[in-house]
């Protein structure tokens, strides 16, 4: 039972324990089981944003190929319907992020997360997929006056790298967006679209089966073996049997282990608002609706849904011992509550707005927090995962490259750092465990000690190496 105190635990009594976006009367009725056993040229493995762009991208490319999608559950039950919908360009969880790995290539990554957000809008406009997809401002709000050096030093960056930002300071900054927390924000202002991440599952879904994709969902993928010169699927009722297979399933486990020495999953929690009233909206203005970000290391994301609900997440990513995933998870009363005080602490004036949904669920992370990619089963099976909480874009770029390795073509994405090289491999358990556990706290002791970065967490950037959600 919740025990949240005060405003907060009144906003928070009634909210249903679900996911906001996927909740909706008019989801697509489920598709077939597998129940048989078929023919494709490709499987993919993951019914979520990666598998969906898979099969999209690899049908447009080669019409009439035989493209075979296996999802455990829904499309989109994942990390893909269950996300904040920021729709970001950067391929490498940020440019400082991309800067501190991989240096050399980071020009050729922002312009390939500009070209792949682009592409994204064109995709959307071709195949007329409806789920208030737009362009929209980014902000990098600061909370402490610590976070001012941080934003001015991340606006010299982006600048040097061609990137439109600007760095706003209290005033205007809360005038666009009226909170009495902010001392300043750094505003990105072309590289962001903001989506409602369930329609966009949905639209997904229909578009790869308009140009001829054949998707089973509530069909587990169980096993994977080589058989001469095919590679067979095996599910509970049936099996494929295919040149090649593309796994995505992201933080669940999939039929193949190797990922899991790269990728871990932690949970995310979320909160959406029932829609302001007109005068709400006058009291914090946010005209612009931008999505915001806070610039702590333990930072919030919010932002205006296409009916004036707040979406309001992050904070604190948890891990559960041994890569635990169990949809007990999802719902934390604790988490949820921290989370309802921090927003009326942002938003005072918003006292006696209650959450109509609260909900949580497993990301990927990997310790340099971008996706990475690997191949298995005599080269036959290529996989990926980890995009680490922006994966709505980098997805569509994920699966891109995916199929690249899995057809065995050498392009300018498959010759990028990021792809040749993996991520350092999280330890075994207990290590796991603990190290994870060691690095929250030390994020903690950061946030509260002007940012200052203590042993652990410069021993962990000297190796090149972390923990993020």
């Amino acid at each position: 039972m919740d025990t949240t105190p005060g405003w907060a635990g009144q906003a928070l009594k009634g909210a249903r324990p679900a996911v906001f976006w996927s909740d909706r009367p008019d989801a697509p009725a489920a598709a077939p089981t597998l129940n048989e056993s078929v023919n494709a040229d490709l499987t993919v493995i993951g019914g979520g944003f990666t598998g969906l762009w898979a099969a999209i991208q690899a049908l447009e490319e080669q019409p009439g190929l035989k493209v075979v999608v296996l999802e455990a559950e829904r499309c989109g039950f994942g990390a893909s319907s269950r996300n904040g919908g920021f729709c970001d360009s950067s391929l490498t969880h940020g440019l400082e992020n991309g800067l501190s790995h991989w240096p050399d290539d980071l020009k050729t990554l922002v312009r390939m997360g500009r070209e792949n957000l682009d592409e994204i809008d064109e995709t959307i406009d071709r195949h007329r997929i409806v789920a208030d997809y737009q362009r929209a401002p980014g902000v990098d709000v600061a909370t402490e006056p610590w976070h001012v050096d941080a934003l001015e030093h991340s606006k010299d960056l982006h600048a040097e790298h061609g990137l439109d930002v600007e760095l706003l300071d209290t005033d205007t900054m809360r005038a666009r967006v009226n909170s009495a927390t902010y001392v300043g924000g750094l505003l990105h202002k072309n590289d962001l679209a903001l989506v409602d991440p369930g329609r966009l599952c949905w639209g997904l879904r229909q578009a790869a089966e308009s140009l001829g994709a054949t998707i089973f969902e509530n069909t587990p993928a169980t096993a994977v073996s080589v058989d001469g010169t095919k590679i067979d699927v095996t599910t509970p009722g049936g099996a494929v049997r295919s040149e090649r297979v593309l796994m995505a399933t992201n933080a669940y486990p999939g039929p193949v282990r190797r990922p899991r020495r790269y990728v871990i999953p932690v949970y995310d929690h979320v909160l959406m608002t029932e829609p302001l009233s007109s005068e709400q909206m006058s009291m914090i203005g946010w005209k612009q609706r931008d999505g915001i970000g806070d610039a702590s290391n333990q930072f919030h994301y919010y932002r205006l849904t296409e009916d004036d609900r707040i979406l309001w997440g992050g904070w604190d990513a948890t891990y559960h011992f041994n890569n635990g995933l169990d949809p007990r998870h999802d719902q934390q009363d604790a988490t949820h509550g921290v989370l309802a005080e921090h927003f009326f602490e942002t938003f005072p004036q918003l006292e006696g707005l209650r959450f109509s949904h609260r909900w949580g669920g497993p990301i990927a992370t990997t310790t340099q927090f971008t996706a990475t990619w690997g191949t298995t089963h005599e080269g036959r099976l290529t996989w990926v995962a980890g995009y680490t909480g922006l994966g709505v874009a980098a997805s569509r770029f994920g699966a891109r490259v995916g199929l690249d390795l899995a057809f065995g073509t050498t392009t300018e994405r498959t010759e990028l750092e990021m792809v040749r090289k993996k991520p350092f491999p999280f330890p075994p358990e207990p290590l796991r465990w603990a190290g994870v556990q060691m690095t929250r706290k030390a994020i903690q002791t950061s946030d509260s000690h002007g940012g200052k970065r203590g042993l652990w967490l410069r021993l962990l950037d000297r190796f090149g190496v972390g923990f993020d959600s």
